[in-house]
């Protein structure tokens, strides 16, 4: 199941095994309703893709967390000149759309960073009152991070997954599995229709 996220993408999980395993880990999320939005910025979590927070895969490496992302997922890379860390070019597997993408730099917004347990929603439910090295620490690690389509991602915007989820119904349970992951690993609670959801995914 990918547990420390430095693994690409989402794999269909399809066996009965697997998906009795999610449902083990989802049924483990607390839940409440979702706090107020008041005071949330996206630079209360850091500068954006900073590799200076400590306790995530890749941190401190020289290269930032988006192209250690891109690095992680794409195929085909082409890397800017003289650097082995500046992705300018390569093909992804979108695990959102299922499409494979060519993507270039030129047209970055083509290919976005998703935090699969959205920032603003992390906020709501709990992080407003955490430390900023643990807010840092959350949207630069890897477990919660996916290169994905940029219109998937706009489409998505704070959704929790009962609102909203990946188009390739495939992945859905791999979705809401690596939703309650992260959740869990940050002891964040979900909203109660958000966790009905993604049980549903599952097959629960």
């Amino acid at each position: 199941m990918n547990p420390d996220g430095t693994r690409p993408g989402l794999a269909p999980l399809t066996a009965e095994a697997d998906r009795a395993a999610a449902l083990g880990v989802i049924g483990r999320l607390g839940t409440k309703g979702r706090g107020p939005k008041t005071g949330y910025e996206r630079d209360k979590f850091g500068r954006a893709w900073a590799d200076t927070a400590d306790g995530v895969p890749f941190a401190r490496n020289g290269c930032d967390t988006r192209n250690d992302l891109l690095r992680r997922d794409g195929r085909d890379l082409r890397f800017r000149d003289g650097s082995d860390c500046v992705v300018v070019a390569m093909t992804l597997d979108d695990p959102y759309t299922g499409r494979t993408l060519t993507w270039r730099k030129q047209k970055a917004a083509e290919v976005q960073i998703d935090h699969v347990v959205p920032l603003s929603y992390s906020w709501q439910m709990g992080a407003s009152r955490w430390p900023e090295s643990k807010r840092r620490r959350f949207a630069n690690d890897t477990l919660n991070l996916l290169p994905v389509e940029g219109r998937a991602n706009a489409a998505k915007g704070d959704s929790g997954p009962a609102s909203w989820l990946p188009p390739d119904k495939r992945v859905r349970c791999a979705y809401a599995v690596r939703f309650a992951q992260v959740a869990l690993a940050y002891e964040l609670p979900v909203t109660e229709p958000d966790k009905r959801a993604m049980a549903r995914q599952c097959g629960g």
